[in-house]
């Protein structure tokens, strides 16, 4: 393993050669990479990242320039949605990071640490709990893009067996109210709710998406052990859902398969009782409110049921959609915080398609969208926080 990533380094990226000779450099991809709709330089594209990678591939030497071009990927998927040829963009994305976090010293180890931290709740909520104090004080730089944490956080009970809510880790220890509106619009249709909590701690996507493989695949097993049984899993994080529907390519085995045919998103949940949703709703009102609804990349562009946000919501409000074609938000995981320059030039797109609208709230079913975008001084909601709020729960 290399000491440093300065200079130039031999490593093995280990990829499929079929998979990185399917781009033929058609160019499909561009308008749909935020990263180049922003630099518009070739290598901060797809098919650059992936001439990169068969460079690299070919002659085992990688440099600085290999590793920035590389990190500076949100790995949104649009790339993924708009290229004709099928090309398997963000399992290389993911295993070239894996390489250089194995074989360089591409992920320093203060990284690792906070990393690390996800899979520990106790000591994440902590933790949390000291940096919302310190919040209060000032004494956090407003650079970091973080929401107001909070100190205290509801208590979540489970009722029964019928559904699972997944709680996860960044998410139940920064924005736990979502999952307050979860289970308070789950039990409305009169199901019994189990809340995951410390038994499943974290699902590893964070972890996936920095090259930390061996991380994220500690957490699958933890997740697959302890959410055994046959009821399903809803998750209202659009990334943690992305992970646990992917569960069974990263662990390999039968157990992790069966707990992925399991998982939800909770709006593709919701929109299988529609006609129950609606029965809450009650009676349309002529001047329901018009609410922008931005689609998250893991919705869109990884599990592909973005529509059933905007299906549940129609009962309550009027969801308008961008004219962006889903162009990703900029907040990819905690991309804001490692390129925060990129991050909110992205920002700046979205926010225009939003302006456009005309909408004074957002509805966003990701958690790291959320608090990318109210960062840009937007009024953002999850949407089922808008449900829970319309139903009077």
């Amino acid at each position: 393993m290399s000491d440093s990533v300065t200079g130039t380094f031999n490593i093995a990226l280990g990829l499929d050669a079929d998979s990185l000779a399917s781009c033929v450099s058609c160019g499909l991809c561009l308008p749909h990479c935020p990263t180049y709709r922003v630099s518009t330089e070739e290598m901060s594209s797809p098919r650059g990242r992936i001439a990169l990678m068969n460079e690299v591939s070919r002659t085992g030497v990688g440099d600085q320039s290999f590793i920035d071009y590389m990190d500076e990927c949100i790995q949104c998927m649009g790339c993924e949605t708009a290229c004709p040829a099928g090309v398997p963009y963000g399992s290389m994305m993911e295993a070239t990071r894996e390489a250089l976090a194995e074989q360089t010293g591409y992920q320093p180890r203060w990284r690792r640490s906070g990393f690390w931290f996800l899979g520990h709740p106790r000591l994440l909520r902590g933790a949390s709990s000291i940096l919302a104090v310190l919040q209060r004080l000032h004494l956090v730089p407003s650079r970091l893009g973080l929401p107001k944490l909070p100190i205290t956080r509801p208590r979540l009970r489970s009722t029964g067996e019928d559904v699972i809510v997944f709680t996860g880790c960044v998410m139940d220890a920064w924005m736990r109210d979502v999952h307050v509106a979860t289970v308070e619009i789950l039990e409305a249709l009169g199901l019994k709710v189990h809340i995951s909590g410390d038994e499943a701690p974290c699902c590893g996507a964070l972890q996936s998406h920095a090259g930390l493989g061996g991380q994220a695949r500690a957490r699958a097993a933890e997740v697959v052990m302890g959410l055994k049984g046959t009821a399903s899993i809803v998750v209202n994080s659009a990334g943690c859902g992305a992970q646990l529907k992917n569960f069974g390519a990263i662990l390999g085995t039968a157990e992790a398969a069966a707990l992925e045919s399991r998982v939800f998103d909770v709006h593709e949940f919701l929109v299988t009782r529609l006609d129950d949703l609606e029965a809450l709703a009650g009676e349309r009102d002529a001047e329901r409110q018009r609410v922008a609804v931005q689609d998250p990349c893991h919705l869109r562009h990884v599990q592909r049921n973005h529509l059933d946000v905007h299906a549940v919501l129609e009962p309550f409000v009027v969801p308008v959609s961008l004219d962006d074609e889903g162009l990703c938000c900029g907040a990819g995981g905690a991309y804001s915080v490692m390129h925060p320059d990129t991050a909110s030039s992205v920002r700046d797109r979205k926010i225009d398609a939003i302006g456009r609208t005309g909408c004074s709230m957002v509805a966003s079913a990701n958690p790291g969208c959320m608090m990318h975008l109210a960062g840009g001084g937007l009024d953002v909601r999850h949407p089922v926080e808008i449900i829970a709020a319309s139903i009077g729960r």
